[in-house]
């Protein structure tokens, strides 16, 4: 039997290189993502807490914390009462 050799996984499991090169892409992506989310320090339950809007299990600061750790921007604008 004749050995093949392959740059990665998927262009040995895909059937065409357009496939593999989507999946090559998508992967990198999701390690990238992956690797930045682990690099804030935020366990499991809360990313889950986050995804799922329980919105009464976060303070304020806690919520500006994960906002500058996502690289956003927050601003509060104070004007008087209608």
């Amino acid at each position: 039997m004749e050995r093949q050799a392959f740059h990665n996984v998927w262009d040995a499991i895909e059937d065409t290189p357009g496939a593999a090169a989507n999946m090559t892409m998508r992967s990198d992506l999701l390690i990238s993502l992956r690797n930045a989310v682990e690099g804030w320090g935020v366990t499991q339950p809360r990313l889950n807490d986050v995804l799922r809007g329980r919105i009464s299990n976060f303070s304020l600061v806690s919520l500006f914390s994960l906002a500058e750790k996502a690289g956003l921007s927050v601003r509060l604008v104070i004007g008087e009462a209608a």
